[in-house]
């Protein structure tokens, strides 16, 4: 068995150049990039609903803008030759937006449960397909088993840090869309079905999201696994802080509007993303001669 390699982020580098493999194209996975997580899904959540039923647009064709916003931005991520953060969180709130809408079209129909006011019929084009949460969330989770079996097939790392090809970017993005649209439907699956509420569900997943952290130091559970489930988990912690926030008082939220909680969502993101940006370019002007801690890589076994 061969010895564990040492290289510096400098010797890392010259490597990817000689090995032909772009730049970091993913972030670090630190508690910072769990607030951003949280404070994107949360948007996602009022932004989409904002769209789709406060303008009335529709599940449908909101659906259908929002999942061209994300090609976009996502054409724009690929494009990149490294990690830019504008680019990587533009590309996790347009999944967010996207997978409430969607979801919301597969799980919802023109019932008065979830229209208001009277009206018969949300925007245009169909209703929605009315599968429920409980069939909506099997489909989806079926989906993203295979996209991590395809994944697994592959032979490409887990690991976002170390994705640095484009198919192993399209692999995570698609494992992103889809988790963000399986956290929309066990969000609302808490909030409105089983009895919690908004701040009841959101509570029961903070919860679950504390265990996984305790989980971290259990050396025997792979931390790639508690990612994931992490990553999933978050988002309806997303959808159920939302419609906290903009849900009625009658019916357990505080009622500030979409177009309010989206706009100081917004906001905090915003912020978060220049302060990430800053901290991306200091560290590529950093002098050639400061310290570097050490990356380990292990060696392929033979």
């Amino acid at each position: 068995m061969e010895t564990p390699e040492v290289l510096t982020d400098l010797d890392a580098a010259r490597t990817s150049s000689t090995t032909g493999s772009v730049r970091k194209k993913l972030p670090e996975v630190t508690p910072a990039f769990w607030v951003m997580k949280i404070a994107a899904t949360t948007l996602g959540e009022t932004a989409g609903d904002l769209f789709a039923q406060t303008l009335k647009l529709g599940y449908f064709l909101t659906t259908i803008v929002l999942f061209l916003v994300f090609v976009v931005t996502l054409v724009v991520q690929l494009r990149s030759s490294r990690y830019h953060p504008f680019f990587y969180w533009t590309v996790i709130l347009s999944t967010s937006m996207a997978g409430t809408t969607l979801s919301d079209f597969m799980n919802r129909d023109a019932e008065a449960t979830y229209l208001s006011n009277g009206a018969t019929r949300l925007g245009w084009g169909p209703q929605g397909l009315g599968l429920g949460y409980p069939a909506g969330a099997a489909i989806l989770l079926s989906l993203l088993l295979a996209i991590f079996l395809a994944w697994k097939v592959s032979g490409m790392t887990f690991q976002i840090r170390d994705i640095v090809t484009f198919r192993g970017e399209a692999l995570f993005w698609s494992a992103i869309l889809v988790s963000n649209t399986l956290g929309t439907s066990m969000g609302d699956f808490l909030s409105d079905s089983s009895g919690l509420g908004y701040a009841g569900g959101a509570l029961l997943v903070t919860g679950a999201l504390a265990v996984l952290g305790a989980l971290m130091r259990v050396r025997a559970v792979p931390n790639v696994l508690l990612f994931w489930i992490a990553f999933v988990l978050t988002r309806p912690l997303g959808a159920t802080a939302g419609d906290f926030l903009t849900k009625p008082v009658a019916k357990g939220g505080l009622d500030l509007g979409t177009a309010g909680s989206s706009a100081v969502l917004l906001a905090v993101l915003f912020g978060l993303m220049a302060h990430a940006q800053v901290r991306e370019r200091r560290a590529a002007v950093r002098p050639a001669g400061a310290e570097r801690a050490p990356v380990t890589r292990r060696a392929d076994r033979p």
